[in-house]
């Protein structure tokens, strides 16, 4: 069983900047990629960004440019740093991790409870 837990939510103004974590635990994993979602309030739940193993990342559109995913491999942490945040970047972010389970190479996919992120000022 892994577990993550997301870090680093709160309050900030508009154009103001934040750095959310995810740490994975567990024993005997080993992770593929890692990445964010969220969910607005009255909206479907929304991926944000993906990282790979190897550090190849991806991102949706409306925060490219001004969204950073990055791991610690090591720590087995995801981190986002948002920049130049927005008001309609306000949203529970939730951490997702493809975790190999077992030798043979079987995947289960794992969600973090989410942190709150609100923009306004």
């Amino acid at each position: 069983q892994v577990q993550l837990v997301e870090s680093g939510g709160g309050l900030v103004q508009p154009g103001g900047s934040l750095r959310l974590s995810c740490a994975a635990s567990g024993r005997g994993f080993s992770i593929n990629a890692m990445g964010w979602y969220r969910q607005a309030p009255g909206k479907e739940r929304e991926w944000v960004a993906t990282i790979t193993r190897g550090g190849t990342t991806n991102y949706a559109d409306s925060v490219k440019d001004r969204f950073i995913i990055s791991r610690d491999n090591a720590k087995n942490t995801v981190y986002l740093q948002m920049t130049t945040l927005k008001a309609e970047d306000t949203a529970v972010y939730y951490c997702n991790a493809d975790v190999i389970i077992n030798k043979y190479g079987n995947t289960h996919n794992y969600w973090g409870q989410g942190t709150q992120v609100t923009v306004s000022s």
